[in-house]
């Protein structure tokens, strides 16, 4: 595909995707391929690949004699990247993140328990430098630099964990983390006790104590629920 095409391809996913996962096309609606071809101004080429890929994620099923067909929500893959972060952009938002950040809580702790025992020495170096990098751009309004270690920290985290399982979800992790940056579910500046207990967890996985860093890392989601509160009501 060109880069043109990509572009176009892109549009189209992602105009398609925002409006499944808002509502605007509910469950069992039709979308006709030369209707849209003819909205964005695509090939129908274009469309079909666009709908291949929201089959993928199981937003829709293309049946014979009716078209493409709007799934209901309960059969999406919610685990889906880009499923995230279209729900994310949306109306839904607040439950959408406490959702997210319930999962976290439940997995988060357990992986850093396990990194403790599992963790590399470069894994545990990776960890340190992630969280030293967060205390530098927790102060001053930098929160694009303060996302880019918090993802690479909780990536590490769950990565070192030696579960592959755990590991997948890395990229949720990081659309939770992004979207709550970009749509403002964050204070100006991260809360200092948050900043702080990162890099206790760094401490607590390269000193393998397993217990200390599943508690830590607990207090970090009951941390961010707390914020939903505030923030996100």
């Amino acid at each position: 595909m060109t880069t043109e095409g990509h572009g176009l391809h892109t549009r189209v996913l992602d105009s398609l995707g925002l409006a499944i996962t808002a509502g605007e096309y509910p469950p069992a609606s039709v979308l006709r391929t030369d209707e849209v071809a003819q909205r964005f101004d695509v090939s129908r080429t274009v469309v079909r690949e666009v709908v291949r890929v929201l089959e993928s994620m199981h937003l829709v099923e293309s049946r014979r004699r009716v078209g493409v067909t709007v799934r209901p929500a309960d059969e999406w893959n919610v685990y889906d990247p880009r499923v995230i972060r279209w729900r994310l952009a949306g109306a839904d938002r607040p439950r959408q993140l406490r959702s997210l950040t319930v999962l976290r809580s439940a997995i988060e702790p357990v992986a850093a328990g396990l990194a403790a025992r599992n963790a590399s020495a470069d894994q545990c170096a990776a960890l340190t430098e992630c969280a030293l990098g967060m205390v530098a751009t927790s102060r001053g309004h930098q929160l694009e630099g303060y996302l880019k270690h918090d993802i690479a920290f909780h990536r590490i985290v769950l990565s070192a964990s030696g579960n592959e399982m755990f590991a997948r979800l890395g990229d949720v992790v990081a659309e939770v983390l992004t979207g709550r940056t970009h749509h403002q579910v964050m204070f100006e500046d991260p809360d200092p006790a948050a900043v702080t207990l990162h890099v206790q967890v760094a401490e607590a996985v390269r000193e393998g104590d397993a217990g200390r860093a599943e508690r830590l890392t607990r207090e970090i989601a009951v941390g961010a629920l707390q914020e939903l509160d505030v923030l996100a009501p």
